[in-house]
């Protein structure tokens, strides 16, 4: 007895499977009919097999048209826009009436015309041309050698092949999932929301005081040889919102992540990307700033380094989502001005390049991850030379002016006038506020003269600054120059008319000047 036909069946299921990427969606139970589904590849068509001995041609109409039906459930199901099922009939013979008009043009189903059926008839003595007429239905060569004859031992062993083939690939996808249950991220979830409620005790998470205290990242303080500001702000969130939105980033993001990679590389991925995210914002961002933001854009840069090495897997489960929610948060971040988008790119590529480093358990690529662990190591060093070099100028403006302003709060004028005249000596151009903050240290410590000279300089770059005025009416009635300090007085109280300080010291210049007119 002669079973070509059935090795027919289970031989092309094979081929689609192993060599086409094509996934079981449903095998029914006589194991006579077969779907299958390319996930990965949406606009891919869904493959219905079908060993059956075809008499008449009408009944192959029905079961095109039953197949249609089928289909347009599965399009719902799915959520495709259009469905295309390429139907493959295996027979020992054709019908025997007119047959070739029902395959010459795929039938419509009826209600929607979204579902369209391909059908495709492979018989014993045409299988060679009906192989070649599939290839043109799925736009890719599917082919493979037809003898005349095989044993039902033969069809057995394939089909057992094909079957196990298909739990394997399914189980071996399974696995790269379940490296690891998920205990660091709700372990840094907890850590930071411990340390939120403790800084909201000890002053407040949105005061710069207490997060420069507790380790955020100020630029000054790095470049004073600080280096645990790469790691603390990782910890730190400023306000509930902060905390609230990236709390809930890590607890849907993170899982995953840390069943791909297992747990230990995982604590390395978020810490390496938490910390390149801080070197980041330390090189392109003056400001202060916290939070967990750099670590959890690292999580989507591991999730892009298993789309590098398992494209279609990727694609498959989670690619979609994972794509659409990054360009949102990058958007987002490019167009809100508050947000740190440098610290968010700097630890989406410390992510990807950690990944690369540690790769995936069990699966050793030395010569890759050396080359990852190169990388990073240059980039790494390239930018903090890089980020280092402007405290050897004097670092940026902004930078000092915040340094400069956390010494005036704790009263450590000395040292706050060391780093504002350091930055003078080594700036071609420097602003108003600067020399506004310099001569306001120089009237607390008692050098009035120069407290003057740094405050005409401010009249000369911003003339419309009242607090200059005023301070600098002060210095001149400290001087006993009435005549100079009205003056300044009266343009103070000009430019700001509200504040009563200003109109209490005209008053009182006022008093001591002579009225006009009476000499001595």
């Amino acid at each position: 007895m002669n079973f070509k036909e059935d090795y027919l069946y289970w031989r092309l299921a094979y081929v689609l499977i192993s060599e086409h990427g094509y996934r079981i969606i449903q095998l029914f139970e006589n194991q006579k009919e077969l779907w299958l589904e390319k996930v990965e590849n949406k606009k891919a068509p869904i493959i219905r097999l079908l060993r059956i001995d075809l008499d008449w041609s009408l009944s192959m109409q029905r079961d095109i048209e039953f197949t249609a039906s089928n289909g347009e459930k599965v399009r719902k199901q799915i959520g495709r826009g259009e469905l295309t099922v390429v139907n493959i009939y295996i027979s020992q013979f054709p019908p025997v009436d007119d047959y070739e008009h029902r395959l010459e043009h795929p039938y419509v189903f009826p209600h929607g015309k979204k579902s369209i059926v391909s059908s495709v008839l492979l018989t014993s003595e045409q299988s060679e041309s009906g192989l070649k007429v599939l290839s043109e239905r799925l736009e890719r060569e599917v082919t493979f050698p037809v003898y005349n004859e095989y044993s039902e031992q033969e069809v057995e062993s394939l089909k057992k092949e094909t079957i196990d083939s298909a739990i394997q690939l399914a189980k071996k996808e399974k696995e790269i999932f379940t490296n690891g249950k998920p205990f660091f991220t709700y372990f840094f979830i907890i850590i930071q929301v411990i340390i939120f409620l403790l800084l909201e005790l000890q002053g407040g998470s949105t005061n710069t005081s207490t997060l420069i205290k507790f380790g955020a990242k100020f630029n000054p303080y790095i470049y004073e040889g600080e280096w645990w500001r790469f790691i603390t702000p990782i910890f730190l969130h400023i306000g509930f919102l902060h905390i609230a939105m990236n709390s809930l980033a890590l607890y849907f993001l993170g899982p995953a992540v840390e069943r791909i990679f297992g747990n230990s590389r995982f604590l390395f991925i978020y810490l390496f990307a938490g910390i390149s995210g801080v070197i980041a914002s330390f090189i392109f961002s003056p400001n202060i700033s916290a939070g967990a933001s750099g670590a959890i854009f690292g999580c989507f840069g591991a999730l892009l380094y298993f789309a590098l090495i398992y494209p279609k897997l990727f694609f498959r489960t989670m690619g979609t989502s994972v794509i659409t929610v990054l360009v949102f948060n990058l958007i987002f971040g490019f167009t809100v001005s508050i947000v740190d988008n440098a610290g968010h790119l700097g630890g989406l590529a410390g992510g990807f390049l950690a990944a690369g480093i540690m790769h995936f358990p069990k699966k050793k690529k030395p010569f890759l991850q050396l080359a990852f662990l190169v990388v990073s190591a240059l980039v790494l060093y390239g930018s903090l030379v890089f980020g280092f070099q402007n405290s050897e100028t004097g670092g940026n403006e902004s930078s000092t002016m915040m340094l400069a302003q956390e010494y005036i709060k704790q009263e450590n004028y000395d040292q706050a006038y060391t780093i504002l005249t350091n930055y003078l000596e080594n700036s071609s151009k420097v602003s108003a506020e600067v020399y506004f903050a310099l001569s306001y240290i120089e009237i607390k410590t008692g050098l009035l003269d120069d407290a003057k000279s740094h405050l005409l300089k401010v009249i000369n770059l911003d003339a419309d600054l009242p607090e200059a005025y005023y301070n600098l009416a002060l210095i001149y009635l400290e001087e006993n120059d009435l005549l100079n300090a009205r003056e300044n007085a009266t343009k103070a109280a000009e430019l700001k008319p509200s504040q009563q300080e200003y109109v209490d010291l005209i008053q009182e210049l006022n008093r001591l000047l002579p009225p006009s007119g009476v000499s001595d």
